[in-house]
């Protein structure tokens, strides 16, 4: 059976990703955070290209999985990649970390609108996110 490709849209300052790796081998993982080397030698990518290379992969994904870690400065990137991928009809996961460090609450509250479902945690998230591993 073909494994169902699953993008990793968050925080780049965390490894939060390797943990949502763990949860199963029945997926194809999709993390931004590899186009950054190729052969063990750093990538430099314009903000155009960079942009880029996250709508291709969006668009072949199955799933996003969304982390809006509370530390994360700044989250537009992570917020257009979830509308984008909701507009393209992908099962959008997000994990919206309550008490934000440098944005409002109320603000980031609207990702939830081109979610499917909204964790306050990682755990809750890849839990269910296993779900889809059938």
């Amino acid at each position: 059976m073909k494994k169902q490709k699953v993008y990793l849209a968050g925080g780049f300052k965390s490894d939060w990703e390797n943990e949502v790796k763990k949860c199963s081998d029945k997926f194809q993982w999709i993390n931004p955070k590899d186009k950054e080397f190729k052969n063990g030698e750093r990538i430099v990518m314009n903000v155009n290209e960079y942009g880029k290379w996250d709508l291709h992969f969006i668009k072949q994904c199955d799933i996003l999985f969304v982390y809006v870690e509370r530390t994360n400065t700044s989250c537009i990137g992570l917020c257009c990649e979830a509308g984008f991928a909701k507009g393209l009809g992908k099962t959008v996961i997000t994990i919206l970390e309550p008490n934000h460090e440098t944005i409002k609450d109320a603000y980031l509250s609207f990702i939830t609108q081109v979610s499917d479902i909204v964790f306050e945690n990682l755990e809750s998230g890849v839990n269910y996110l296993k779900s889809f591993g059938i």
